[in-house]
């Protein structure tokens, strides 16, 4: 009697239902969420008639300078929003117009992107004079003065002129590349009497803000970002100390998940150092800090440099020539080419049609098994197949159970020969899905087209949906249940147990049971999915249930299992005809057999 290690039709009935059941809890809390993001809008509307906007003073960040002497200056054009400080000379305040941060208050992306705000970034030029004491630009005051789209601030310092010169292209009409760069120019005059050095020490000092929903998700990608070599290399630093005193730095930056503050530097950092740490909660992810020498000509500091606030969209980043498209973390080698050169094009093609990116990411996942078909056929039809010899495998397994291991895989790879089953076939498709998986963990976090693009009950395929909130938090889950990736983890678990049938319980004791690993693994994915991007878990679904009616298919229309299981017992009767996988895998054992009995010698003798 033929043992059925599948699921047979009752099952399927009850998981189809489990589904229903599942996706009418999807409909149910998304109507219920929706209005209750439309209370917290009109609520939010009266807040904000009821406490209008109070123009507050620039924070005085040296307490040797009185907070009347400090001014501001702005700039502005399509793409950005600039403030200037006259304490330090520096840019103090960096508004990305086009782009909106999220608010854990009211759950939506509704606030002013702000990449530097309240002093979360401070910068200056560090020298010492003739007597030994350090100075720093940061704690001058200078004088600010606009005009046009340029900001000059002025500070003097023992009769030497120290002046920085801010250029915003506020054309509407330049390249995008342009507005969001800003032309920063230092210029002095009579330092060479004041300083000792013909070196001067930028410090840069960067707290990275809290601007998507994902905290984890956000704090992990946020890091160092620079370029050497004439632009050439490119190296990112996650740890908590940098160190390149040997090359000289085209530029210097902190990258966040979807947008970076980069510094050029016409003739490059040089000895270049630098530390961060992780901050566990608040308004901040991570503190950096970042210390590396440019030179100064004859004692005057007359140097060129380019800030950069730009968005981490790759297009945009390709424009520059500079090697800022190596800053989006799309994937090493293999990798990142199927994220540059496939997802994201194909999914951009996709889009193009006018579908919301829910459905782009569900006919993405399609076209991407339509491409993986061949092999993802004969991965499933091998592991039908696998289930159909089930009984002749036990049957070789009780035969047996007390004889030479040997012997026993001998006769185990007999059964598979006759009935025509290479089991090598099936490492292909698990080989190829790993740089697929992996690509697909970097393309949807990272693709700044997904950034607030919503679908059903996720505001953001980019991050986690929270639709389930919990009352406490569960280590490694968070406090909250994605709903996606509950749907996910249902389907990985059915797909699971359709395929764990030709699986192979453990015949030496101590071996771990594969099948109850197999169905371990699906809920330990649920806690990685549950906070990382819902785009992911939602491709992720559509896979696996596409997976699951392939199965279906081949089960009950392509493959006539009674048909092979006749054939394999006619099989028996045939005169052997030996392959050359068998033939490879029986020498192979014949030798360790060999081998085996060698050194069982060795020790009679040495007995």
């Amino acid at each position: 009697m033929q043992q059925n290690n599948g699921l047979d039709k009752s099952q399927i009935i009850s998981f189809a239902v489990l589904c229903v059941v599942l996706f009418g809890f999807m409909f149910y809390f998304q109507n219920k969420q929706s209005k209750e993001d439309q209370m917290k809008a009109e609520q939010q509307k009266t807040e904000q008639v009821k406490n209008a906007v109070k123009p507050t003073q620039a924070n005085n960040i040296n307490p040797n300078v009185t907070p009347n002497a400090i001014q501001t200056a702005t700039l502005a054009n399509n793409a950005l929003k600039l403030e200037f400080n006259s304490l330090g000379g520096q840019v103090s305040k960096v508004e990305l117009v086009k782009y909106k941060a999220y608010d854990h208050k009211t759950d939506q992306a509704d606030l002013p992107l702000y990449l530097i705000t309240k002093n979360n970034s401070n910068y200056g030029f560090q020298f010492k004079d003739k007597t030994g004491k350090t100075i720093n630009t940061k704690d001058l005051v200078f004088a600010p003065a606009v005009s046009g789209n340029v900001a000059t601030l002025t500070a003097n310092y023992n009769g030497a002129t120290i002046q920085f010169v801010y250029t915003l292209n506020n054309n509407p009409k330049a390249e995008l590349k342009d507005q969001y760069a800003v032309d920063f120019k230092v210029r002095t005059q009579g330092l060479s009497k004041v300083t000792a050095d013909n070196k001067a020490d930028f410090i840069w000092d960067y707290s990275v803000r809290n601007l998507e929903k994902g905290r984890a998700q956000e704090q992990s990608h946020s890091e160092f970002s620079y370029a050497f070599n004439n632009y050439k290399d490119y190296e990112y630093d996650g740890r908590t100390t940098m160190d390149e005193e040997k090359e000289t730095l085209n530029w210097i930056g902190v990258k966040q998940q979807f947008f970076a503050s980069v510094i050029e530097s016409k003739t490059g950092f040089t000895q270049s150092k630098g530390n961060q740490e992780a901050v566990e909660e608040g308004e901040y992810l991570k503190k950096l800090n970042y210390e590396g020498f440019v030179q100064m000509t004859g004692s005057e500091l007359n140097q060129d440099f380019t800030w950069y606030f730009m968005p981490l969209d790759l297009p945009l980043l390709k424009s520059y020539d500079k090697n800022f498209d190596e800053i989006l973390p799309l994937g090493w080698a293999f990798i990142g080419w199927m994220n540059r050169g496939f997802f994201i094009p194909i999914y951009n093609f996709i889009a193009s049609w006018g579908l919301t990116a829910g459905w782009a990411i569900f006919l993405l996942t399609i076209l991407v098994k339509l491409i993986l078909s061949p092999i993802m056929y004969k991965q499933h039809k091998l592991s039908a197949m696998m289930r159909v010899i089930r009984p002749e495998i036990d049957e070789v397994n009780a035969k047996f159970k007390d004889a030479d291991p040997m012997k026993k895989q001998q006769a185990t790879m007999e059964v598979y020969r006759k009935a025509g089953v290479n089991q090598m076939a099936g490492c292909l498709p698990a080989l190829v899905q790993i740089p697929i998986f992996y690509a697909l963990f970097r393309f949807f976090p990272n693709f700044i087209d997904l950034r607030g693009k919503g679908f059903w009950f996720a505001k953001d395929l980019t991050a986690y949906d929270d639709l389930i909130k919990l009352p406490f938090k569960v280590p490694f889950l968070g406090d909250h249940l994605s709903v996606f990736a509950l749907a996910c983890t249902v389907v990985i678990l059915i797909y699971t147990i359709m395929t764990s049938g030709n699986m192979q319980q453990p015949q030496q004791e101590g071996m771990p049971n594969m099948k109850v690993l197999m169905y371990i693994f699906p809920v330990t994915f649920l806690f990685f999915l549950n906070t990382s991007a819902s785009g992911l878990s939602w491709y992720y679904f559509v896979s696996n249930a596409i997976n699951i009616l392939i199965i279906l298919v081949i089960k009950y229309v392509i493959l006539d299992e009674k048909k092979i299981h006749a054939q394999i017992q006619a099989n028996k009767e045939k005169p052997k005809t030996e392959g050359k996988f068998q033939k490879r895998m029986r020498e192979m054992m014949e030798k360790a057999q060999q081998q085996q009995a060698y050194q069982e010698q060795q020790k009679n003798k040495k007995k």
